[in-house]
């Protein structure tokens, strides 16, 4: 049975989301913008390169990206819960932290979940078509494993800094360069050797593969190394994130 914290932090998050319009309308608005710079824009560019259809390539690339941002703008709520005291308030309560931890965490990963789903929908208005519809079941898998890993990721990043100015400046550091030196944005065939040995390093990297195995029959790396190494990615991020969590001081 799920403790009763867990679930009604999890709703908290929730709610707070759905209640938000203009939240739910941000969720749309960076996709749709760079589905139309660069899935119209450079795929004119990539089909003459004869590579195919760019927008097929893309959209897994662009639900990665909002998940990754997701997952970050919900480290930045664990900052206000911190700032406004609430989350000092749940620190003192007789329940165990990993628990305050999971409930937040997953409350996150569902906002995560929804604005990539939202964004596939927005691609499928777009003109984007999934391989295999009988994939896209698989594919949402994916993508709840990779919004828990991100989610997990952005909660440890959000424990160690007590500023919003300290959270960007690492949101900066480290979020932007993961999803721009990941394969979101072009295949890792025929690229400088450096670049290629970089996103063959970054965890986005296999998140993107996966979901664009699954949704447009495209891969690198193969779906099974790509699992593996979301798994284990999972795994650090979730380790990461509970002791950073174990560390703040009430």
């Amino acid at each position: 049975m799920i403790p009763d914290v867990i679930y009604m932090l999890w709703l908290r998050q929730v709610r707070r989301y759905t209640r938000s319009g203009s939240r739910v309308l941000g969720t749309v608005g960076q996709p749709i913008l760079l589905l139309l710079a660069l899935g119209y824009g450079i795929g004119a560019i990539y089909r003459r390169a004869g590579e195919g259809n760019y927008l097929q390539f893309l959209v897994p690339g662009i639900i990665t990206q909002t998940v990754l941002l997701s997952a970050i703008f919900w480290g930045i709520i664990i900052l206000q819960d911190k700032r406004f005291g609430f989350l000092s308030e749940l620190l003192v309560a007789p329940v165990k932290r990993i628990w305050i931890l999971l409930g937040s965490a997953l409350g996150g990963a569902t906002i995560s979940i929804m604005q990539g789903l939202l964004v596939f929908i927005v691609a499928l208005i777009f003109g984007f078509r999934p391989h295999s519809w009988a994939l896209v079941g698989p594919a949402f898998l994916v993508l709840v494993l990779m919004s828990l890993a991100l989610t997990s990721f952005g909660a440890g990043i959000a424990s160690m800094v007590d500023d919003f100015q300290g959270f960007q400046g690492i949101n900066n550091l480290l979020v932007m360069p993961l999803f721009f030196l990941s394969s979101a944005l072009y295949p890792l065939t025929n690229i400088p050797l450096a670049l290629k040995v970089i996103s063959t390093l970054n965890p986005v990297s296999y998140m993107v593969d996966a979901l664009r195995y699954l949704l447009a029959n495209q891969s690198h790396f193969g779906l099974g190394k790509d699992l593996a190494v979301m798994t284990l990615t999972l795994v650090v991020c979730l380790v990461f994130a509970v002791n950073r969590f174990n560390r703040i001081q009430m």
